[in-house]
């Protein structure tokens, strides 16, 4: 059971919800694209319904929410160091729902990969996630062929009509704000079918390694790590130390987003460097997202969004090579 709602009951209420919530939504920023005159939308928190771009997929994702593109981890003396305070509001994220099952991807490397990160879930237990339905599939998407199309593990729901307001709860704190409405039954929109169909492998052979596959899209590849940074579930970052100008021994000390598609990220000490090819970058990229990962937790790494072949700018296609996968593997089975 849900609640049908007005727009002057809507705002009222959002009014109140900012008041105990930061709210990130999905905002379209005009002129702020990778090109000329594009815009791009993205994460950021909001004060109003309006601000949400709610017909057209963000180009980044939720992930900014929860993990800062740059984060410190503490501020540093000589002789002492202090971590900075958490947020004392909760959160309230609007996500669709193949980066909803984002969120189980994050919590499996952050909280469950053999240690807690206490910065991730000092943010995560403070969030809860607004489902925004999807009416129509999107151009990229493949959430279907992952089964990441449907969510049942929301707090609220909201569709936005053309005069009303429909919203499913399934958190106490937000059904008590949002019963004010009339009961009514809803029922979130979810796409059944895709532009895009992705065929995965079902058991990739260890030639998969040495496919041809690899040096034809890495020859395209310019290591920029687009594809890393939009994506829901990548989660690799390095650390930065920063001295102040003022005082060289006081600091802090930084986690920021890191591609491993980039040049030098995977450069130890002694000047070795593993991955030094883009080929290489670019099968341990697809490798992981639908084989190591599976292997390791059950489930495949990625959940469809499409947002990798949306921004490369090489017109690199990440499906596509999933897809070319599938097809030798069937070939290599005759």
């Amino acid at each position: 059971m849900g609640y049908q709602l007005t727009y002057a009951e809507m705002k009222r209420l959002f009014s109140e919800i900012t008041q105990a919530y930061d709210v990130w939504a999905p905002v379209v920023k005009k002129g702020e694209g990778c090109f000329s005159d594009t815009d791009v939308i993205r994460y950021e928190k909001i004060s109003s319904l309006d601000e949400v771009s709610w017909e057209k997929k963000s180009d980044y994702s939720f992930k900014e929410a929860l993990l800062a593109i740059n984060e410190t981890l503490f501020y540093f003396t000589e002789d002492k160091v202090t971590i900075p305070a958490e947020p004392q509001k909760e959160l309230l994220i609007f996500l669709r729902s193949c980066d909803l099952h984002g969120i189980r991807r994050l919590d499996q490397i952050y909280l469950k990969n053999g240690f807690e990160d206490f910065y991730y879930a000092r943010v995560r237990r403070r969030a809860k996630f607004i489902l925004m339905g999807c009416s129509e599939s999107c151009q990229t998407g493949f959430c279907v062929s992952m089964g990441t199309n449907q969510s049942d593990n929301y707090d609220a729901y909201i569709r936005m009509e053309e005069k009303a307001v429909f919203i499913d709860t399934k958190d106490e704190a937000l059904k008590q704000l949002f019963s004010v409405g009339k009961e009514t039954d809803v029922e979130p929109d979810f796409v059944t079918e895709n532009h895009e169909k992705v065929t995965l492998p079902k058991k990739l052979s260890p030639a998969v390694f040495q496919s041809a596959i690899w040096e034809e899209y890495g020859e395209r590849c310019i290591a920029c790590g687009r594809c890393n940074f939009v994506c829901p579930t990548c989660t690799c970052f390095t650390t930065q130390d920063i001295f102040y100008r003022d005082n060289k021994k006081v600091g802090e000390r930084r986690r920021v987003w890191a591609s491993c598609q980039v040049d030098g990220y995977s450069d130890i000490a002694g000047g070795h460097g593993f991955r030094q090819k883009k080929a290489e970058r670019v099968r341990f990229k697809v490798m992981h997202k639908i084989c190591d990962y599976e292997k390791r937790f059950g489930y495949h790494m990625c959940v469809g969004c499409g947002r990798c072949d949306a921004v490369c700018p090489e017109y690199i296609s990440y499906s596509n090579i999933i897809h070319r996968l599938a097809k030798e593997e069937e070939e290599n089975e005759k």
